[in-house]
């Protein structure tokens, strides 16, 4: 891994920060390091990420495992079989920076849409939907928060980054399958995610001094600010970062 010393320094700084925002508001770990380590290095993002995630989300699901939402969590967790599907199918077929383009202008509109006083109704089919359609974004772009975040955001604190967590966990794990079946992760992205899983734990068990404290407005706002900063910066990554051959 030939990267310079303020590499290492943004990778391992950034992955403290946005591990630190997961564990208090439930998501946002790749939401800040996707885009700001792709654009360091478009060889730091996305696969590190998610291999990184996973012990994250684990860790989010068992802290508060008794506030989870099982009903939501299976309709939303039936959805991610088919979002895996489209989504390497998409990998496929599109490039990286039509994909974060497309994704960028769903996530903000849903932003803009949720940040009025509309409620979204929910539903078994309408977390199916946002399942399928989150999972379609976490594989091709390792963001897969927003979407969900949204659909959940006027639960209490427990009740989210519980659920959350287990449905990320869940999520990562096909994708991972599905990504390993189509030969999309090489052995570069998993000594990063190797390097990086310490430093990201580390994030979350800090996290225990905060997430107590955010509650109510001070969630949903967090939840709707992260969720336009992750929109932005797909935005921004897809006309900004360099084209790798």
């Amino acid at each position: 891994m030939n990267f310079h010393p303020w590499q290492w320094a943004v990778m391992l700084t950034t992955t403290f920060v946005a591990a630190l925002l997961q564990g208090t508001i439930g998501f946002g770990y790749a939401v800040l390091s996707v885009p700001v380590l792709s654009l360091i290095d478009p060889r730091l993002a996305p696969v590190p990420q998610i291999l990184t995630a996973l012990p994250m989300t684990l860790f989010a699901a068992g802290r508060e495992w008794a506030h989870l939402d099982v009903k939501g969590a299976t309709w939303i967790l039936v959805g991610r079989l088919p979002g895996a599907a489209i989504g390497a199918a998409l990998l496929a077929v599109a490039t990286q920076r039509a994909l974060d383009l497309l994704i960028g202008a769903i996530v903000l509109g849903a932003v803009l849409i949720l940040a009025t006083p509309l409620k979204l109704r929910r539903s078994p089919s309408m977390d199916f939907g946002v399942g399928a359609f989150a999972t379609t974004t976490g594989y091709v772009s390792a963001i897969g928060g927003p979407p969900l975040a949204l659909l959940l955001r006027d639960e209490h604190g427990p009740r989210l980054r519980s659920t959350l967590g287990l449905v990320f966990a869940v999520g990562i794990v096909v994708t991972l399958a599905v990504r390993t079946a189509t030969q999309q992760i090489t052995w570069l992205d998993v000594a990063l995610g190797a390097a990086l899983t310490p430093v990201a734990l580390f994030g979350m068990l800090a996290s225990r001094w905060l997430h107590d404290r955010v509650e109510g407005n001070a969630l949903r706002h967090g939840v709707l600010v992260t969720s336009a900063f992750a929109a932005l910066g797909l935005i921004g990554r897809a006309l900004f970062a360099p084209i790798t051959p």
